[in-house]
């Protein structure tokens, strides 16, 4: 058995490490045996190398926030999987990226069938989609949502979701020719980020209020979405990809009871009884994966010992580098 291990922060052809590991050995009854088959690098990973994340590990450290496999050995009182099954891994415990995984986690079911690569990254961005369009209003269908970097993908996530909840979305992007890719995807709207987007919204919406809003970019950006807001209605910041801070002007916000919130589902899994409510949120999120509905691009595929190849490409690429585990030779 291997893993690949962080032992400091900085460049990963320095500090990362492909070790042996003991086979996990005889399960208590709670437990169960994940032999992993895929695991994306994602930017969370790519920031814990770096040291820059808002919560680092202890070193060293196993990596890899999420994944998925098929179950090869369960306890005697495992119940919610068997063997055989595809589920996700442990999401966010950061242990993905080695040959199998050992856990007593209840809130994994056997997963649809569908494309190996997109069910690996099921884990935390559409399962962000899903929280930052649910938790914070209750929307109705025929009602608007404005959500940016609707190229990443979140933004990807969220569009096959609000559409299956009747929700509209107005998409937003940065770069013009990314919007005829979003307009495939089915967002109904599709607009170009600038200092005129609160008109564009307007006109595009019919000047309806909208509740909600998504906000991936941060910047100038922010305000923006708080001037296309209605009354009382909620911007949901959930990363900041811009590189650049948030800039607001708190007037308008008292006057108008609009709000803004900070989203980050490394707290949220923190809450306790929402591990648990993972399982409802993979019941709805998962068929829309395996179907294709949402699909994020993958740049390749790369066995462990080829790990310092894969983080070079998910470093200048903006689909996902997909680790393969137990694949020896790709």
């Amino acid at each position: 058995m291997r893993g690949l291990q962080l032992s400091a922060y900085g460049d990963p052809a320095e500090v990362i490490k492909l070790v042996d590991l003991p086979e996990p050995g005889s399960l208590a009854p709670d437990e169960y045996i994940i032999d992993v088959e895929a695991a994306p690098i994602e930017p969370t990973d790519q920031y814990i190398i770096a040291g820059i994340y808002g919560e680092l590990p202890p070193l060293p450290h196993f990596l890899g926030c999420e994944g998925v496999g098929r179950v090869s050995a369960v306890g005697r009182n495992v119940k919610h999987v068997k063997i055989g099954d595809r589920v996700l891994a442990p999401m966010l415990k950061n242990n993905t990226w080695v040959d199998r995984i050992r856990t007593n986690e209840t809130w994994q079911r056997a997963l649809p069938e569908g494309d190996l690569n997109q069910l690996a990254q099921l884990g935390m961005n559409p399962a962000t989609a899903y929280l930052i369009l649910t938790e914070f209003v209750t929307l109705h269908p025929g009602e608007w949502v404005i959500s940016t970097a609707a190229n990443s993908a979140v933004g990807r996530s969220v569009i096959p979701i609000a559409k299956a909840r009747g929700v509209k979305m107005v998409n937003v992007v940065r770069r013009p020719e990314l919007a005829a890719e979003i307009t495939a995807l089915g967002g109904d709207v599709v607009l170009v980020d600038g200092p005129d987007l609160p008109l564009q919204i307007a006109a595009a919406t019919g000047n309806t209020r909208i509740p909600l809003a998504l906000d991936g970019v941060g910047g100038p950006t922010t305000q923006r979405l708080l001037d296309s807001i209605g009354l009382y209605g909620k911007v949901i910041l959930w990363s900041r990809m811009s590189g650049e801070p948030s800039t607001i002007d708190s007037v308008p916000i008292l006057f108008t009871g609009k709000s803004l919130h900070g989203f980050w589902i490394v707290n949220w899994l923190k809450v306790p009884g929402n591990r648990e409510r993972l399982t409802a949120i993979y019941e709805e999120v998962a068929p829309l994966v395996a179907s294709g509905a949402i699909s994020i691009p993958v740049a390749g595929e790369f066995a462990l010992d080829q790990y310092v190849e894969a983080l070079v490409l998910a470093a200048k690429y903006r689909g996902k580098a997909i680790l393969r585990p137990n694949v020896h030779a790709l």
